[in-house]
């Protein structure tokens, strides 16, 4: 079973070293690491073509995240993809070897993990924890939702759900998953680990401007999957972060 894992970059110099090694170092090997730069102009590309574990890279201006994400699917050829944000690395050594079981052994379409937030500097400081639960599928009305970079899903799914709407700044990832979630025919597992660690400071988490793009951006994802009452769940999506607040 091969795993693609997607990472977009631009002007990445100062992390893409910890995210390239955490890749690499998985006891997993049948990973397909595609690399989607947006034209950095630093030394991201010099750092790339020297890592052996990359498996493909591509280098030209974007639209965007999304739009470099939905280029990252269309080279991807793994059974399974997921994506690692070029600031983040994967939590342990043996999680993707961890998430080939599981959908080895279970009839699922995804599966996804907890995820802590790391200081910038010291990434041995854990600043919040998003502890997930198990999948019910009725709780997306009362704003869960797993983190993002935790979810690796079959190919087939991001080929009938996808691609990601390009019109999103922020928020693309969270109107993708809720279509996703919504659907009947999917089912998911949770993988009580840390599948990724993620520093602070990214658009919807490092300013008070990001979070209000992003929260009109979360209402118009519920509208367009056909969510009554959309503020409501954002509210309720925004309350079940408190708790992250106290976690370590």
């Amino acid at each position: 079973m091969k795993i693609s894992i997607i990472t977009a970059t631009f002007n990445s110099e100062k992390n893409i070293t910890d995210c390239l090694a955490s890749v690499a170092g998985q006891s997993y090997k049948n990973i397909e690491h595609i690399i989607i730069d947006g034209g950095s102009t630093d030394s991201t590309l010099e750092i790339i073509k020297s890592a052996p574990s990359v498996s493909k890279y591509i280098s030209e201006p974007d639209n965007g995240i999304y739009d470099a994400l939905n280029k990252g699917i269309n080279l991807a050829t793994g059974d399974i993809i997921g994506f690692l944000h070029s600031d983040d690395f994967i939590g342990s050594t043996g999680i993707i070897q961890k998430i080939a079981e599981l959908f080895a052994q279970k009839n699922i379409q995804g599966v996804y993990g907890d995820l802590v937030f790391v200081n910038s500097e010291n990434t041995d400081k854990i600043v919040r924890t998003w502890k997930s639960e198990r999948f019910n599928r009725k709780n997306i009305k009362y704003g869960w939702m797993p983190p993002h970079p935790t979810l690796y899903l079959r190919k087939e799914i991001y080929q009938k759900h996808g691609p990601f709407d390009i019109s999103f700044k922020i928020a693309g990832d969270y109107n993708f998953m809720v279509s996703v979630m919504k659907d009947k025919k999917i089912n998911l597992e949770y993988l009580p680990e840390i599948i990724i660690k993620m520093r602070m400071g990214g658009a919807s988490t490092g300013s008070v401007k990001g979070i209000l793009k992003k929260s009109k951006e979360d209402i118009r994802a519920l509208k367009n999957n056909g969510f009554k009452f959309p503020f409501l769940i954002l509210i309720a999506k925004n309350l079940r972060k408190l708790p992250q607040l106290f976690k370590r």
